[in-house]
């Protein structure tokens, strides 16, 4: 007896699930990123602008909902470190999004999914077409 043919088969709707779920963790993964990439550029424009100012000078700075009083030279390595593991991180969640569509794609071969609409982006939509895309937008086929 294979382990393939030990395999309970999934329901329709357990596949579907699935594959929900999956596209759920990749939206996740890509908000995520815009908010790591949106907080990178936060961090250079104030890493640049603390750069030009004098290292004595008084700045504040919000740690866990406080807001602290420091100088420009006790904040700015902290900014330059946190900005470098923001930029790690981002590289991390850019691996872990390319490996989640790889399993999406995988799961939608696997499972012979078809997204309605999919195949109207791919031949480029004409006239009439375009509004059969438009309603059918986001609604997945199962054979």
């Amino acid at each position: 007896m294979s382990t393939e043919s030990a395999k309970p088969a999934l329901s329709q709707e357990a596949i579907v699930a699935q594959f929900q779920q999956l596209r759920n963790e990749q939206r996740n993964l890509v908000n995520s990123l815009n908010t790591l990439e949106m907080d990178l550029r936060e961090h250079k424009t104030v890493i640049e602008t603390l750069e030009a100012a004098d290292p004595d000078r008084k700045c504040f700075r919000q740690i866990g909902g406080v807001l602290c009083e420091r100088t420009v030279k006790e904040v700015l390595p902290q900014l330059v470190e946190n900005k470098d593991f923001i930029a790690k991180t981002i590289n991390m969640v850019t691996n872990d999004l390319s490996k989640k569509g790889s399993e999406l794609n995988k799961f939608k071969e696997e499972h012979n999914i078809k997204i309605r609409g999919e195949h109207l982006v791919a031949e480029g939509a004409k006239g009439d077409d375009a509004e059969d895309k438009a309603e059918n937008r986001n609604v997945l086929v199962f054979n």
